[in-house]
């Protein structure tokens, strides 16, 4: 069986990451220098909770590669390799597929005529939600249940219209309560517990372990009603990402469940 595991993939931020693709905001500019210190601080913030981070290899023609969630889902052991809905973000993939190889996971990938950001999938327990929209096809879906439904997972899908990614909407509280900024979010009632929150940033947590959850800086009264139910909010600032439509999710690859 596999055992706990804390260990996240991030990707450093190249020299063209001012490049990278923007297609619900507007573009502004992004300082590249201010970009890797918000990284830094990320990365940091991440070991400081108990999180060994291991560093895939650059990817440096790819302006969005620290981005590094779109290159694969994990669910237990098993890595699926996306094929982006982005043709210029394909080149992200190897490097990834590298590194869970090193760490031991089973591998399987998307295959065209699929596409699949890894950003459209959120994992409540066993049910894979899969955001259908701009960047991942029903082809890809399809793949995905494929892979993942054999080994237990329940796959919802779900569409994605206002916002890049499932994940740019709606993440999940470690109860599974669904939090997103319900002006961003197509459908909420297809989640059998959904939290709205005040700011679009606050719709984004990484669940850190013990209550504690990383969420943008940009979100501070997302933050304080999180604090109110009990939980920790560890802020970050990741405002030059977010001029991307980043978030604190797509910065990692949570695996927890290697096996030993």
């Amino acid at each position: 069986m596999p055992a706990p595991s804390q260990k996240a993939l991030i990707r450093r931020p190249g020299p063209r990451l001012a490049d990278g693709l923007v297609t619900h905001v507007e573009r502004t500019p992004v300082d590249p220098e201010r970009a890797l210190t918000q990284w830094e601080a990320y990365v940091a913030a991440l070991r400081g909770h108990g999180w060994e981070t291991v560093e895939v290899g650059a990817a440096d023609d790819c302006p969005d590669a620290v981005f590094v969630e779109d290159a694969v889902v994990m669910y237990r052991n098993v890595a699926l390799i996306t094929r982006p809905g982005a043709a210029s973000r394909r080149g992200e993939t190897a490097g990834v597929e590298e590194a869970v190889v090193r760490l031991g996971c089973s591998v399987n990938r998307v295959r065209e005529p699929g596409t699949l950001d890894g950003g459209d999938v959120l994992k409540v327990g066993d049910t894979i939600y899969v955001g259908r929209g701009g960047r991942t096809n029903a082809d890809g879906v399809a793949q995905l249940r494929a892979v993942f439904e054999p080994l237990g997972a329940r796959i919802v899908a779900v569409p994605v219209s206002k916002v890049l990614h499932l994940k740019s909407a709606v993440t999940a509280l470690p109860d599974g309560t669904v939090v997103g900024h319900e002006p961003m979010v197509d459908v909420p009632s297809l989640f059998p517990r959904f939290l709205p929150v005040p700011e679009e940033a606050g719709a984004h947590v990484v669940l850190l372990g013990g209550g504690k959850l990383l969420i943008a800086a940009s979100a501070p009264r997302t933050a304080e009603l999180y604090s109110d139910l009990g939980l920790e909010p560890v802020l970050v600032d990741i405002g030059e990402f977010e001029k991307l439509e980043g978030c604190v999710t797509c910065l990692s690859v949570r695996l927890r469940e290697l096996h030993s």
